[in-house]
């Protein structure tokens, strides 16, 4: 049971931003934020957008274009792993069930791998090409960038799958227990 509420866990974190980002500077007091989504982003993208080319940084929505179109079967595939999992009672669980407790960390090590590569390979024929060297945001917390201050923060989506994969390690634990104690009740049976 334990497994097949974290996969529809994991499935809802499809509605929600997994990334959030603000950047502040002079001429934006309120700052300019970002929520990317398993699927898409909103917020101020086209400003940041325009912001990011007088650097020579390519436009957000260039990142991830795979990673985004093919979340929603990702979620499902790996929800349906889960199930499998509920039902199964080897050791090969744990392999059904490790696309879920890897998926939060994996989403931050390919947000982090898109940011890095954005912040270095800028044009260097944009018109402001000369006054930033390349860098690489921070995927968390707070980053300096010239005059501009970026703050990232993991959303509510990233926290669901956390607590998705969470619930799963639950469900492996008890699902050794499981195992061990109907093991040892068939051979105190024998």
């Amino acid at each position: 049971m334990l497994f097949v509420v974290g996969g529809i866990m994991l499935l809802s974190s499809i509605h929600e931003p997994y990334w959030r980002m603000k950047m502040l500077a002079p001429q934006y007091p309120k700052g300019l934020i970002v929520n990317a989504y398993l699927t898409h982003l909103e917020g101020d993208v086209r400003e940041l957008d325009e912001l990011n080319h007088y650097i020579g940084m390519l436009p957000l929505e260039k990142g991830g274009t795979l990673e985004r179109s093919s979340a929603p079967a990702m979620l499902i595939g790996v929800s349906v792993l889960l199930v499998l999992a509920a039902f199964v009672r080897t050791r090969w669980t744990i392999l059904l069930a490790l696309p879920v407790l890897l998926f939060p960390v994996v989403f931050l090590l390919d947000l982090q791998g898109w940011l890095s590569y954005f912040g270095n390979h800028l044009d260097p024929h944009a018109a402001l090409s000369s006054s930033i060297k390349p860098f690489t945001p921070k995927v968390l917390g707070v980053g300096l960038i010239g005059q501009f201050k970026t703050i990232a923060v993991a959303g509510p989506g990233f926290w669901r799958a956390v607590d998705a994969a969470t619930v799963v390690a639950v469900g492996l634990v008890v699902h050794g227990v499981v195992r061990r104690f109907v093991k040892s009740g068939t051979e105190a049976g024998a």
